[in-house]
């Protein structure tokens, strides 16, 4: 076996925690994902991992070399970045996590448009509003939208704005009266946004001070944001989103935004890496390619 190779199987069972969490990030099976261990355990003469049916733990051996591993195999990548930067040809598994709805209809034909310029590139794009762990998922990016206070040791950059606006149907509207301030915006029936068991207040600007908060009351939640535009298109509620998803909606009359341009809030769209000696070129390019075409499709 490659000592490289097996060291970064090692590396990705310790950060995971289990050699079928391993496997499942590597596409390799997990009793491929011991033979790797046991061979470094036999070439080294010591045992790496203390394990049993339930659980696994480094030895002080497997800790110290752990350690050691991760600084090897940074050098490691750093020095392939560097060679495919002078070769200025992004090559191999570019691995990307990004929100369901504005992956699908934005980032992704971005990405799209980068591998088809580049033919040495692989796309591994994964889709779901939770926020993930770049090093636990194996993600050499990631982009999330909203406040960034989940996230430490990361390097982030701001790759486009996008509107949130509060919207409805002309029927609602005509029941129940249009909502000129926020306290009469209160008083309505809203499809709420309920994301990983939370629900999140509705944001609206003011100037040089924290946004006001308006937290949503209604009898629908949902945790899909292009079934809660559906549900506002048929009446059942007000509805606050992202401006570009319900673009169409707005032309087309089946919604009507309210507030005007007052209730209109911006929500940063980023780009998250983790810390590197060298960005590599894939990932550089990436994100430049993001930053480029998002606030266009956003806007």
């Amino acid at each position: 076996m490659d000592r490289l190779s097996s060291m970064a199987v090692f590396v990705r069972a310790v950060d995971l925690g289990s050699f079928a969490a391993a496997a499942d990030a590597l596409e390799m099976s997990a009793p491929m994902v011991g033979k790797h261990v046991r061979f470094l355990e036999q070439r080294l003469g010591v045992r790496l991992l203390h394990r049993t049916t339930r659980r696994q733990s480094l030895t002080d051996s497997g800790q110290a070399y752990y350690e050691r591993c991760r600084i090897v195999l940074g050098e490691a990548e750093a020095a392939d970045a560097l060679a495919s930067d002078q070769s200025s040809q992004p090559r191999g598994r570019l691995r990307v996590t990004m929100p369901a709805l504005l992956g699908r209809y934005c980032i992704v034909p971005t990405l799209l448009k980068l591998a088809q310029k580049y033919p040495a590139l692989e796309l591994d794009l994964s889709f779901g509003d939770p926020i993930a762990d770049l090093m636990e998922g194996g993600h050499d990016l990631a982009i999330r939208t909203g406040e960034l206070n989940e996230q430490s040791g990361v390097i982030a950059r701001r790759i486009a704005r996008q509107r949130m606006v509060v919207c409805g149907s002309r029927a609602y509207l005509k029941a129940h009266g249009r909502p000129r301030t926020l306290d009469e915006l209160r008083r309505h029936q809203a499809i709420v946004y309920r994301r990983s068991g939370r629900v999140r207040p509705w944001l609206f600007p003011r100037a040089g001070l924290a946004p006001h908060e308006v937290w949503p009351a209604g009898r629908l939640r949902l945790d899909d944001l292009e079934a809660i535009a559906d549900a506002a298109a048929r009446g059942m509620g007000l509805a606050w989103l992202p401006s570009w998803l319900v673009r169409e909606r707005l032309d087309t009359g089946a919604l009507v935004r309210v507030l005007g341009d007052n209730g209109a809030f911006p929500y940063d769209c980023h780009a998250l890496w983790l810390p590197t000696p060298r960005l590599p070129l894939k990932v550089r390019l990436a994100v430049d390619a993001l930053a480029a075409a998002l606030p266009k499709l956003v806007a």
